[in-house]
């Protein structure tokens, strides 16, 4: 899943129609002036002016630079959009360079989609200054198949005024599952329509949060070979009854439920919820679009200390591509995005010139001295109350980073109807709930 959909790039998708050719889409590599020409999709739509222009400026300096490539955007919304993405995988009609969620890596080499760029990343000059982690997404059986781009990891963002109010230490976020549950029922009893903590349960949206509980709680959603359910466990069985115990017992997440991110975002933003899982880029939305207050809002780790879920993004290259346009595209990513403090998502100076939040505790793409360089850019033009988001890098550090489970969209479709059943049913049966989503997690697997 993505953090929130939006980051502080609206993400795009290519407008060419899977009714076109597949050389409408990718390129046959020559322009006609004799450049190697590369297609690229992620290009923010025309309603995000601001990051439409930098988008395009970025492309603009970067043929100034290289003065033998033509770089070709496709945009649209959302970069990927599960419902054609596999229809233009399977079609051939991918771009040069293509975006991918973390969690498409496998699919689309699977599909024989993507090419090996193994004997390429050299010439991209970032490649060794990026995580490994990061970059272990994207190699499939030793093989490098694409390089990541953004990163996020879940967390808990609390409203600080609502914890005061409370009687709750605002800069102390609760760090176990048992610390959610009472804070929780304090900030529920202020009253006037006042949730401790809110959850989703709905659009595959409840299963992706079970998964990061699951995951906070040192357990798994499939075993380490890919082909067992590993949710009917003790782990999983105390992510419902913690949810079932605050929802039933102690009334702390409100009447309504089967919520989606929305419907979270307007409560936290209005100043009625006390808690819920996010990532960091969901606080620009909150008070940009929700009517929340950069000052009030604050973020700390995964409660229970053991592990967090984490997700991203990254691209891809076609498999038609041709060696020039693969290190063609290889260039085009490290001056968009893969060189500390500057790029489209690394020019803080002009995002803070434009009142883009820079500081918010995003993951960190580099290491050692880029590494270095991009914190002490972003640190110099940060507008955002960084100190609201300390013990969230602080406590980041001792936990286990974990991706999305295989088939995670089927899988959390399924987790969705446990999830909802206990927020919805008071007297629900949370060993049935977990045995019956384990055999049809099974069913998924077995087909995969």
């Amino acid at each position: 899943m993505r953090s929130t959909g939006i980051r502080r790039t609206l993400a795009a998708l290519s407008v060419c129609s899977l009714a076109l050719a597949a050389s409408a889409c990718g390129s046959d590599g020559d322009s006609a002036s004799g450049k190697t020409r590369i297609t690229v999709n992620c290009e923010p739509p025309k309603s995000a002016k601001v990051d439409r222009k930098f988008f395009e400026d970025d492309i603009a300096s970067f043929e100034k630079k290289n003065t033998d490539i033509d770089v070709v955007a496709h945009d649209a919304f959302p970069c990927e959009d599960p419902k054609t993405f596999d229809a233009k995988l399977a079609g051939g009609q991918m771009e040069d360079v293509f975006y991918t969620y973390f969690t498409d890596v496998k699919h689309v080499v699977d599909t024989g989609q993507a090419a090996d760029i193994t004997s390429y990343v050299k010439e991209l000059k970032s490649y060794d200054t990026l995580q490994q982690q990061l970059r272990d997404i994207y190699t499939v059986d030793g093989k490098i198949y694409g390089v990541p781009r953004t990163g996020y990891s879940m967390g808990l963002i609390y409203n600080k005024k609502l914890f005061e109010q409370a009687g709750l230490d605002p800069e102390k976020p609760p760090a176990t599952w048992e610390e959610v549950r009472a804070d929780a029922k304090k900030i529920a009893a202020l009253g006037n329509g006042t949730v401790g903590y809110a959850d989703y349960s709905a659009q595959n949206q409840g299963g992706w949060h079970f998964t990061a509980e699951l995951y906070s709680q040192g357990g798994d959603v499939v075993s380490a070979d890919g082909k067992k359910a590993t949710v009917d466990t003790p782990e999983g069985h105390a992510v419902l009854q913690n949810l079932h115990d605050m929802r039933w017992t102690d009334n702390s997440m409100g009447s309504k439920q089967l919520l989606v991110l929305n419907d979270v975002q307007q409560l936290m933003g209005s100043g009625k919820l006390g808690m819920y899982l996010s990532a960091p880029d969901n606080i620009p939305i909150l008070v940009k679009e929700k009517g929340g207050n950069y000052q009030d809002l604050a973020i700390g780790p995964m409660p229970g200390g053991k592990g967090t879920l984490i997700g991203g993004d990254g691209y891809m290259f076609n498999k038609k591509a041709t060696p020039e346009q693969i290190r063609a595209g290889l260039k085009w990513l490290d001056h968009m995005f893969l060189t500390p403090g500057k790029g489209f998502l690394g020019d803080y100076a002009r995002a803070k010139q434009n009142n883009a939040p820079v500081g918010l505790p995003e993951p960190r793409l580099f290491t050692g001295a880029a590494d270095a360089k991009d914190q002490e850019v972003k640190k110099a033009n940060a507008n955002v109350p960084v100190e609201n988001y300390q013990s969230f890098l602080d406590g980041n550090q001792a936990l286990q980073m974990k991706i999305e489970p295989p088939n995670a969209q089927q899988i959390y479709s399924v987790l969705d109807g446990a999830v909802s059943a206990v927020l919805t049913k008071k007297d629900a049966d949370i060993d049935q709930l977990l045995k019956d989503a384990s055999g049809k997690i099974d069913g998924i697997l077995s087909r995969s």
